[in-house]
């Protein structure tokens, strides 16, 4: 009875692959990787290379296993190490996305434009936010879908307008103290009403020459009062971010500004002459100093973690604990403070950098995180590639 005879394959065949390719100079490149790896490998997730790659060998075709000339990787990369090759593919080049890695990646968006609505957005009737929760849901009733090819932010603010016909919700708005000569203030008070702003209190200087006002605007108004306090005062008007979203009427906690509101302030401190002239202490006499206080006290804030490590957070917030603890697997030594307004109320995040700077939200703590790992990874990065 006769056998057949088997014959060795000599062609290592590549299954359960993710391929990554680069076209340079004509010639396409290609690596083969494990699926789920790339992205995680992008985004500074996985740091082990050998989870990546299933081989640092270069192929033109990896489904043909044709393998790259040594000559082309020389004349293209000016090195024939595969290893460095391997990482400037990974790098640069465009990857064929599993339908896990797809789902993984449009899961984590969907929570990113929903932690940036929470943050950004509140229910105008009581000025306070929604949870994350509440804006996850709502976001799947509108059956919003995300696009990968968009920014964040840039998606949140069309899914904004979608939930307003679900839910009362509105732009949170920034709580402003706007420090300006008396002789300004007709001028300014133009510019609040023009932008619907809502001022909360007016007080006069020592010298009757500065007044100061605190108030109410939509994000847009910034601009608009950025450029009036720089060119329309003399040169003497200051403007200070208190609160970048207003979770209580009373100013009692203040949000810390991104680092874009941060850098685009520090034009704003100009440094104020305290002597004006006797005009200008006639005008103030007929300011009011300010507005009536509340009848009722608002709730003071309660700490419910005081600031400390992410890993320290008790066990009633483990939920918590485990979705913040990538940030320090970004950039290790993060920290975190809990507070609430009271029995029932919500409880809110406040992040602290490593360096000690307060972040704010849990949506800028890992933007932040996420560009140090980033800077870190292309330093790292050998020249020679």
């Amino acid at each position: 009875m006769s056998h057949s005879v088997k014959q060795p394959i000599g062609q290592k065949r590549l299954t359960n692959v993710a391929v990554v390719r680069l076209k340079k100079k004509g010639i396409r490149f290609e690596v083969a990787c494990y699926k789920n790896k790339v992205v995680n490998w992008r985004n500074e997730v996985e740091k082990d290379l050998d989870e990546v790659l299933q081989t640092t060998t270069i192929f033109n075709n990896v489904s043909k296993g044709i393998l790259a000339k040594r000559e082309d990787l020389m004349d293209v990369f000016g090195t024939d190490d595969e290893e460095k090759i391997c990482i400037r593919i990974l790098a640069e080049g465009d990857m064929q996305v599993s339908d896990k890695e797809r789902d993984v990646e449009l899961s984590s968006m969907f929570k990113d434009v929903a932690s940036i609505i929470a943050e950004k957005c509140v229910n105008p009737g009581t000025q306070r936010p929604y949870t994350i929760s509440m804006i996850e849901r709502a976001l799947k009733d509108v059956h919003f879908s995300v696009d990968p090819k968009r920014g964040a932010k840039q998606q949140a603010l069309h899914a904004l307008q979608q939930l307003k016909e679900k839910l009362p919700i509105e732009r949170a708005r920034m709580r402003l103290k706007l420090q300006i000569p008396v002789t300004c203030r007709n001028d300014l008070m133009q510019l609040l009403a023009s932008q619907q702003a809502r001022t909360e209190s007016e007080d006069l200087g020592l010298h009757n020459s500065q007044l100061t006002v605190t108030c109410l605007v939509d994000p847009g108004a910034f601009r608009s009062l950025h450029t009036f306090v720089q060119g329309s005062c003399d040169g003497e008007g200051r403007m200070e971010v208190v609160s970048l979203a207003a979770t209580e009427e009373a100013p009692s906690v203040q949000h810390a500004a991104t680092p874009e509101v941060s850098s685009s302030m520090e034009n704003l401190h100009i440094v104020a002459d305290p002597s004006r002239t006797a005009d200008a202490a006639a005008t103030a006499s007929r300011i009011v100093h300010s507005r009536q206080q509340q009848a009722s006290a608002e709730p003071s804030t309660q700490v419910v973690y005081a600031r400390g490590p992410i890993a320290d957070l008790p066990d009633e917030h483990a939920s918590r604990r485990e979705r913040f603890a990538e940030l320090d697997e970004f950039q290790p030594g993060w920290q975190v403070e809990l507070s609430s307004r009271g029995a029932g109320s919500a409880v809110d995040a406040f992040f602290y950098s490593p360096s000690g700077t307060k972040v704010g939200a849990y949506a800028n703590a890992r933007r932040a995180a996420m560009l140090f790992r980033k800077q870190q990874r292309a330093a790292e990065m050998p020249d020679d590639i």
